[in-house]
């Protein structure tokens, strides 16, 4: 490696739900070319995979996601039949801490901090000390999915309503680069769900889920759109612009576009295809970051 290599970055990592575990396989070649992750700042899935990262257990939850399968993913999904969410997200956030351990922000080796949205006072949070699970619990409040998390007298929501991209708790870093990963880029041509996904199936997952403790048969037809469909589809698209807008009013370094719909948001089952997606595209779009450091 030469001397004058700039090798200490800043890793910002977006939300976007099951896209974000391309952010596995950008960390992976990151770690390839010799580059030392020092800081990190991530919304929602991104504070997940950062805060795995930072806690030193990634290959343990690498492991884990890659042999979980839709089955897996419901039985994880505990209902709170709250009209503030779907979703409690204690089954998540219990079998995460028994994988990674419970853990403090302030013993993590790197800096880290997870973005969420105090949605009433139109502001973003960050939270960088405390338990390091009840920030990513904090940053994962996907609205009408995941009920809201009360912290310090507020209730917080997933920070990508905010700030999907968020670099701003990067900037007094003492480090050489700043990277950071969109998961809202350009919708690819081509369908990213297979069609042996498709066959037999209603569009929504969310809807054949719910269906189960309802003992409701519904007919949809191929083309319909559900409830759920349309809202994902609608903050997909809010969380693109507003991360486009925030990327050219504050530009990093280096930048790793994800298209927006290289998979759905509950789309776990899909990680060894996201994580290559994540590893390839970081290959692509970090290029000139290579050939710079030769």
């Amino acid at each position: 490696m030469p001397e004058n290599k700039k090798n200490s970055i800043s890793l910002v990592l977006g939300s976007g739900g099951a896209r974000g575990l391309a952010h596995i396989g950008v960390i992976h070649w990151l770690e390839e070319q010799g580059y030392e992750i020092a800081s990190i700042s991530g919304c929602s899935m991104g504070a997940l995979i950062g805060g795995v990262y930072a806690a030193g257990k990634l290959d343990v939850f690498e492991q884990w996601v890659r042999d979980i399968n839709r089955v897996d993913i419901l039985t994880l999904l505990d209902l709170s039949w709250q009209k503030n969410g779907l979703v409690k997200g204690d089954k998540i956030i219990a079998t995460l801490t028994e994988l990674v351990g419970d853990i403090a922000i302030e013993d993590l080796p790197i800096k880290y901090t997870a973005v969420a949205a105090d949605i009433a006072n139109e502001k973003e949070v960050w939270l960088s000390s405390g338990n390091l699970f009840d920030a990513i619990r904090a940053s994962i409040s996907l609205p009408l999915f995941f009920t809201p998390v009360h912290h310090n007298g507020v209730d917080l929501i997933d920070g990508g309503v905010l700030n999907p991209v968020p670099i701003a708790p990067t900037f007094n870093d003492n480090t050489d680069l700043t990277i950071a990963v969109n998961l809202g880029g350009r919708v690819i041509a081509s369908n990213s769900v297979s069609e042996s996904d498709n066959v037999g199936q209603p569009p929504s997952k969310i809807s054949r889920f719910l269906a189960r403790f309802k003992n409701q048969v519904v007919a949809h037809n191929a083309n319909e759109w559900g409830a759920y469909d349309i809202a994902n589809q609608a903050f997909d698209a809010m969380q693109s612009t507003i991360a486009r807008q925030k990327l050219a009013a504050y530009p990093a370094d280096y930048f790793v576009e994800i298209a927006r719909n290289a998979c759905g948001t509950i789309e776990f089952h899909r990680a060894d295809e996201m994580i290559k997606l994540g590893y390839d595209t970081a290959q692509v779009c970090l290029a000139a970051l290579a050939k710079d450091s030769l």
